[in-house]
């Protein structure tokens, strides 16, 4: 029986102990030697605190070494929080007061760094620093003895873009569950080789590291200045043979819109999967242009669905201004659309839209102290009163098209009250994208001057751009202000950051 991650690690190592697991620019590591020094992680971190289940904080840059610290506080019995190591200070203190961890993991790298944080008397253990070099595997066997697939594995805290920062606890269970579809549906085996973009404590890399782990795939970790530079970008995926990626859009887009596809090739490149934000179909066309043979497909959730809870494999191109579906439901997952009223929508009524609910094992356990805010999102199922069915609801408004797919129109956050009228600020962003000069657009309601406020990148000018949306949207849904940016600002996790442009009004 699966009852834990490291089942799949193990048994992978047993299978191809030889093969690369990791590669960053200036190393790798293969199964065995990532296995062997997790190992000996958490053979140091149990003798040091000698306590299993709880929070052990990692302050390490996205990296091997970091892999390693998060695997090897699993070996110790314990689980993990990853920091940003640029983290705001008062984003690493409210993490630090929520978790209290029992010990924050560095390395060299970043030892210094973690000296300017207030960690509170909290004992620091340096990578490099191990006091024990051998394995005790009596003590790690009796520790993984003791241990049920509903433990806790990590905690992961949202961005908090729209107050303090939440940690959403995810079990073992849930994450084998989550791996075991990605693994199913994708095709991913010994022979995927992953170029990875997203960082570690975001819960898109759930995806390609667990994965990797659990099938002896690669994964690559890309520098992240690379996205900056994309020839070289290119040319470190293709001296990689990286396959198959799992990027937000924005990444996508940063590509797609330095033109970059049309003049340089990817050789090995041959599945492209997204998710995080609204991917624009005008820079999806691109990809698909230099990729004609590559899969492409959609993927939607949110962190308490320890990633994604539905998808669309993309097998038809879309006009600049359709919405790509988000599909269906990930097996051994299961979605519902209620009204305000908590009732079910009907498939077939494609013009009634309704918050998404996901019920299933893929299903986080609610937030780390924080007992008000689980009560509030992880709730009985509204259409069942027969037993105690938690189901989670998303905030995300959706509705159904004429083939029954579902479509993603907003976040309930975005969705605002302007002059009498109920508005998707996500319906006026499609709009907008597919006018062929904008490169990349945000709208944002600015409460105290009740306005519609559009941020936009592009080659072209407020002017000409509203007499263009005048043929495209409703009076009503047109903006008010508009600000021209020379760079959209991105969050940590390589979004749009909203959060930004708020001040900015």
């Amino acid at each position: 029986m699966i009852k834990n991650i490291l089942q799949l690690l193990e048994n992978t190592t047993v299978r191809y102990p030889n093969k690369t697991a990791f590669v960053e620019e200036k190393k790798k590591v293969t199964f065995k030697d990532f296995t062997e020094e997790s190992k000996k992680i958490g053979y140091n971190i149990y003798s040091k605190i000698n306590k299993t289940n709880k929070p052990i904080v990692i302050f390490i840059d996205k990296s091997i070494n970091c892999l390693e610290a998060m695997m090897g506080i699993l070996y110790s019995g314990n689980f993990y929080t990853i920091i940003d190591t640029k983290s705001p200070l008062e984003r690493f203190e409210s993490i630090i007061k929520t978790l209290e961890p029992e010990l924050i993991i560095t390395d060299e790298k970043n030892k210094e760094k973690l000296e300017k944080y207030d960690c509170k008397n909290i004992p620091v253990f340096i990578l490099e620093n191990s006091e024990c070099t051998t394995i005790n595997d009596n003590v790690l066997d009796k520790i993984r003895d003791n241990q049920i697939d509903t433990d806790i594995m990590y905690v992961l805290f949202t961005s908090g873009s729209t107050g303090v920062p939440k940690g959403t606890v995810l079990t073992h269970r849930a994450v084998i569950t989550y791996i075991q579809w990605v693994i199913e549906t994708f095709k991913i085996g010994k022979n995927t080789i992953w170029g990875s973009q997203t960082p570690f404590y975001f819960s898109m890399s759930i995806t390609d590291v667990f994965s990797t782990m659990a099938t002896g795939a690669t994964l690559c970790i890309i520098p992240k200045m690379y996205f900056s530079f994309p020839i070289k970008l290119i040319e470190f995926m293709n001296n990689n043979n990286v396959n198959t990626i799992y990027w937000v859009p924005s990444a996508l887009c940063i590509v797609a819109n330095l033109k970059i596809l049309e003049t340089e090739k990817f050789t090995t490149l041959n599945k492209v999967l997204f998710a995080g934000e609204v991917m624009p179909v005008k820079q999806l066309n691109m990809w698909m242009d230099a990729l004609p043979k590559a899969m492409f497909a959609n993927l939607f959730g949110p962190t308490e669905t320890t990633d994604i809870c539905s998808y669309y494999i993309v097998n038809h191109r879309f006009k600049n201004d359709e919405s790509i579906p988000i599909g269906k439901h990930c097996d051994n997952c299961n979605l519902i659309i209620v009204d305000e009223n908590n009732k079910e929508v009907n498939p077939k009524d494609t013009e009634k839209t309704g918050e998404l609910l996901v019920r299933g094992s893929f299903l986080a356990s609610g937030y780390y102290k924080n007992i008000a805010k689980t009560n509030e999102v992880f709730v009985q199922n509204p259409l069942n009163n027969n037993y105690n069915e938690i189901v989670y609801r998303t905030g995300d408004i959706v509705k159904y098209n004429e083939k029954g797919e579902i479509i993603y129109l907003s976040r309930k956050d975005y969705q605002i009250k302007h002059n009498g009228y109920r508005i998707e600020l996500g319906e006026i962003e499609k709009n907008i994208y597919a006018i062929d000069e904008i490169v990349l657009c945000a709208c944002v309601y600015d409460e105290k001057t009740e306005r519609i406020v559009l941020f936009y990148q592009g080659n072209i000018e407020e002017n000409d751009l509203a007499k263009k949306l005048n043929g495209k949207l409703l009076p009503y849904m047109m903006p008010n202000a508009y600000e021209k940016l020379t760079r959209m600002p991105y969050n940590a996790n390589g979004k749009i950051d909203r959060k930004k442009l708020k001040t900015m009004l």
